[in-house]
Parts: C-alpha cells; sequence; structure tokens
C-alpha cells in the first residue's frame, strides 16, 4: 500500500562556531533575513531553492558543521508513513513525537547512516516558541518549574551528548546517543 507524503521542503542544520557571524554570512548569502534567531540558534526559510535552514551555535573540532539532515512534511501521519517506509525498507527508525526542539512542538522520526548522520522526518505542531528559559515546561525540567539559564543550557538534548561521568538528562538524549536514562530525570518528550 503506498501512502501520498506531502513533504514541504529539505531541512539542513548545520552546527556553527558562532551564530551572530554565520547569521551576516548566510543572510548575504540567501539575499534574506532569518525567519527566527534565539540565543545560539538561526532559521532560514529559503523560498528558492525550497529550503528549511538552520544554524545552530555548537563546539566542534576537525569533524566538521553537520549537525543533522531532515525532510519537513505536512503531518503526523506523513511523519508516521515515512517512519514506517524507512522499516519496511530494513532500516533502524525512532520516532520522537511531542518534543520541543528548535523553538517548536514537533511529531519526528529518525535514521542513522553508515557514518551516524542522522536524518529526520518532521512536522511543526507549533512555532516560534520563546526561549526556554521565558516557558514554564520544557526539555529536561518538570512542567510547572521555570528554568534558569544553567538549567537551560543543560537542555541540549537534541544535539548534544551528556558531559563524559554524566548520564543522559531525559529520554530524547538516551535514545538518540544510546546511554541510560539517570533514574529519576524528566523527559522532554
Amino acid at each position: 500500500m503506498t501512502t501520498a507524503i506531502n513533504i514541504l521542503k529539505p531541512h539542513l542544520a548545520i552546527n556553527v562556531r558562532n551564530v551572530e557571524t554565520s547569521i551576516e554570512f548566510y543572510k548575504r548569502m540567501f539575499g534574506i533575513e532569518p525567519s527566527k534567531v534565539r540565543t545560539g540558534y538561526a532559521k532560514f526559510d529559503v523560498a528558492e531553492p525550497a529550503l528549511n535552514f538552520t544554524l545552530n551555535q555548537m563546539p566542534f573540532g576537525e569533524r566538521g558543521a553537520l549537525s543533522h539532515l531532515g525532510i519537513q512534511v505536512a503531518s503526523s501521519e506523513d511523519v508516521r508513513a515515512v517512519k514506517a517506509s524507512w522499516e519496511e525498507r530494513g532500516l533502524l527508525a525512532r520516532d520522537e513525537m511531542q518534543t520541543d526542539c528548535c523553538y517548536a512542538l514537533q511529531d519526528k522520526a529518525w535514521v542513522k547512516d553508515p557514518d551516524g548522520n542522522e536524518w529526520e522526518v518532521f512536522v511543526v505542531l507549533e512555532d516560534n516558541l520563546a526561549n526556554a528559559s521565558e516557558r514554564t515546561a520544557g526539555c529536561c525540567i518538570p512542567a510547572g518549574e521555570i528554568k534558569t539559564a544553567a538549567e537551560d543550557a543543560l537542555c541540549a538534548c537534541e544535539s548534544a551528548a551528556p558531559a563524559e561521568g554524566k548520564g543522559a538528562c531525559c529520554e530524547t538524549q538516551a535514545k538518540k546517543f544510546n546511554i541510560e536514562l539517570e533514574s529519576g530525570s524528566a523527559c522532554c518528550a
């Protein structure tokens, strides 16, 4: 059975050393202003070519700047259909539903290539959320508690492994980096 998938545009997220410097470069390259800018993060909705392009400030060494690759779709049903098709083709897929990622509420599924590059298929359910420190519920902090700046910095569940000697702060981070979830930790998803 073939299900029609409503693909909106490709998504490319790259790690950058300094998001402000990178914003200036990509504003010139794409000829547009970013559609969203937050601490350590910027998003460009590029019309030509159609692309959801994000910058994530993240220290990195010689490995390069690639964070992950993705395909934005129109609905949660499309996410599930793509995940099912990946699994039918023998890929090990994991989902991440109702997750707070990139200042948006999203449903998504992931696969990893042989070199460790991750691909996501995702739908944005609610966009342009405030900084996590300005919200009352978010990654790694129980609902109803406001994060401090230090707690907000620890909540890089989608993009960074825990510090050496530390356990995962949330279910998303534990799954992504294949590590034990610390007992008593709150979940991101």
